[in-house]
């Protein structure tokens, strides 16, 4: 999920219970499937592979389940599903905007599944092009702040980021307290994951994102709402990302989680 980054890097570990465990690694599984059928099974050719197979290992998946994955999609093992990319836009509690990324065998059960979760909790269906103009399609990387280098532990910091990254694409560099979000167009994702590595950071996951070109700024009753339309879109099997044009403060975050 995609709203405000320090709400999404929250929301990164909390997912990491094992209730959800199961079902975040179908979905890191699936973009390793898809990315290899598209762009072949060699990481080493396949930018979006590679960053597919890199965001599972972060995430724990069994080394064995992500070579399972790479000989589905690029053909050299049976058994791959036919995924196709599908994106709703939708309104949610507050005005908010919404962007719902599919990955699905059955475009039809996908379709009926978003809906399902939008009208129950207070959003609603948009035509397409309503909502999207509202998104610009951005290469999104995540640094942590705290790094393991050898025996030894790193502080990054936002100069280290914008030293490794500007050259090749950076437009901003966000401090999300734990760590740094990067932003740059979608085509320079590469270069600026790239740099990071050649400049010796770590970096937690590096896609292509929806980012909003303006943010609607939630109070309490509202931010409720709108992170339970959230959760109940991330819990459907064929919803692999969720975008919104909202924020909201650590003030009325922390408020919420007591």
């Amino acid at each position: 999920m995609s709203g405000h980054s320090k709400w999404a890097t929250t929301k990164h570990k909390k997912a990491v219970i094992d209730a959800r465990r199961g079902k975040m690694f179908a979905k890191l599984i699936k973009n390793i499937e898809v990315a290899a059928r598209m762009g072949g099974g060699d990481p080493a050719g396949n930018p979006t592979l590679y960053d597919a197979i890199q965001k599972a290992k972060k995430s724990s998946v069994p080394n064995d389940n992500i070579d399972r994955a790479v000989k589905r999609g690029s053909g050299a093992e049976a058994g791959g599903a036919d995924y196709q990319t599908i994106t709703y836009e939708g309104y949610g509690p507050g005005g908010v905007a919404f962007l719902v990324e599919c990955l699905t065998d059955n475009k039809n059960r996908a379709a009926m599944e978003v809906r399902t979760a939008m009208t129950r909790n207070g959003g609603s269906m948009a035509d397409p092009g309503s909502v999207s103009y509202l998104f610009a399609r951005k290469g999104v990387v995540i640094v942590p702040r705290t790094q393991s280098q050898g025996q030894e532990t790193r502080t990054v910091t936002e100069d280290d980021v914008l030293e490794a990254t500007l050259e090749a694409g950076a437009e901003e560099v966000d401090d999300l307290g734990d760590g740094f979000e990067v932003v740059s167009e979608a085509t320079d994702l590469v270069a600026v994951r790239t740099a990071l590595q050649a400049a010796g950071l770590d970096y937690d996951s590096a896609e292509a994102s929806f980012v909003a070109s303006m943010s609607i700024e939630l109070d309490k009753g509202s931010a409720g709402k709108v992170l339970r339309l959230v959760e109940a879109l991330e819990d459907l099997d064929d919803v692999q990302n969720v975008f919104g044009n909202f924020d909201v403060s650590d003030d009325v975050m922390e408020s919420l989680d007591a």
